[in-house]
């Protein structure tokens, strides 16, 4: 759709007073779906502003993950139910058995928030301080992180993608009860046909003039149900068609082998591919994952770089020169297959070079791998083939099966 505003905004230094500004004007609605919703006072001032919304009568929906907002869940309770803010958890771990169900494999990992349909904003930014980190403590220095605030035509599936994902979490709090009282209504089959239609994350949209503005935004979801690897087929597809460039940062990087391929083909023929990934890990298996593959696509002409100065959390590509992406998706099997993600793809120079120069800022600050810090041999051989495995069983849990 073209005719947006778009701003990138790096780390929650500049994603949540952006946020709470527009919050602070909200007058109808505010949808707000998040990973992980800490208890930290970046998070308060975040409730607070959600709470008072609803204490002047905005109708207030926020919808966190389970797992990644788990120990924060009392708090939030506290925080925002009093004033009247609808609090949904998606896939909840209220007991024991609920760790034992595949389905808890595939987590919300959305990062979206609408205010009045009129301002939106998608990234990979949870609601938690930079400087602040659920397994190391307080950090050293802010996490490397991007958003992106909207305004105009695409905040409308933004808008709709909150809404379904919330409905989603809710639909589930007692979905017995629902479906009884849906087949105690006088249309229960037009009922059922609304409710499928609204946990749609991408449903058919309405129908909208053909703009020609510039600043064309698509939001590309990843889903269970029907977008299933369309985060993956944008990425491919920008991939393929690049010619001067691809600059790609992921702090999680295990891509399946049609994305590798692509990354091959591009470096071949002539294209500047370099990857940002994290250079201080905070999941050791994690970082093992990404490593076992700097052979083979240093072999083929890709750039490396490992973010040094601070955890790395931002989830960014830049094609050429018009083409951006930024969202929540990590190019790993959680996000490519499992997870709920949304990515913001703009078709925009002036926002490509915006997010070019960021990414410039941060390989300045990195250290460029020029040699498979895991070696080569069958040592290195037997390292692959055990993170390989390892991915296989855990997709095969999650209930896929199937070459990645």
């Amino acid at each position: 759709m073209g005719g947006n505003e778009v701003q990138l905004l790096q780390g929650g230094d500049a994603l949540f007073p952006a946020m709470e500004a527009a919050i602070a004007r909200a007058r109808h609605e505010i949808w707000l779906a998040t990973y992980i919703f800490h208890h930290d006072p970046s998070a308060e001032r975040m409730a607070a502003a959600l709470a008072a919304a609803a204490a002047r009568g905005v109708r207030v929906r926020v919808v966190v993950d389970g797992f990644g907002s788990h120990a924060s869940l009392a708090r939030l309770q506290q925080w925002l139910q009093p004033q009247g803010v609808a609090l949904a958890v998606f896939r909840p771990l209220e007991r024991w058995w609920n760790w034992l169900q595949p389905g808890q494999l595939r987590r919300l990992h959305q990062k979206l928030c609408v205010v009045d349909g009129e301002v939106g904003f998608v990234g990979g930014i949870n609601v938690i301080d930079d400087r602040v980190d659920l397994n190391h403590g307080p950090l050293d220095a802010p996490r490397l992180d991007f958003a992106v605030e909207v305004r105009g035509p695409a905040v409308l599936p933004i808008e709709q993608a909150s809404r379904a994902v919330w409905t989603r979490a809710a639909f589930g709090r007692d979905w017995q009860g629902e479906m009884l009282a849906l087949a105690r209504s006088a249309k229960p089959m037009s009922g059922l046909r609304r409710l499928l239609r609204s946990v749609r994350l991408m449903p058919p949209l309405p129908a909208l003039p053909q703009r020609p503005d510039p600043v064309q935004v698509a939001l590309v979801v990843r889903d269970n149900l029907r977008q299933r690897r369309a985060i993956e087929r944008a990425y491919i597809e920008a991939i393929d068609g690049a010619r001067q460039r691809v600059d790609l940062i992921s702090p999680y990087f295990y891509p399946g082998q049609g994305f590798r391929r692509a990354l091959r083909r591009a470096a071949r023929r002539g294209v500047q591919v370099r990857l940002l990934l994290q250079g201080r890990p905070d999941y050791r298996l994690a970082a093992t994952a990404a490593r076992v593959l700097y052979d083979e696509l240093l072999g083929q002409g890709v750039q490396i770089f490992e973010y040094t100065p601070a955890f790395l959390h931002a989830k960014v590509c830049v094609v050429d020169d018009d083409w951006a992406t930024v969202g929540s998706s990590n190019i790993d099997p959680l996000s490519l297959l499992l997870n709920l993600e949304a990515n913001l793809l703009v078709r925009d120079r002036a926002f490509a070079a915006t997010t070019a120069a960021a990414f410039e800022q941060a390989v300045a600050l990195s250290q460029r791998v020029t040699d498979a810090p895991l070696g080569r041999g069958a040592f290195a051989a037997l390292r692959r083939g055990l993170i390989a495995s390892l991915a296989h069983w855990y997709l095969r849990m999650a209930g896929l099966s199937g070459r990645y």
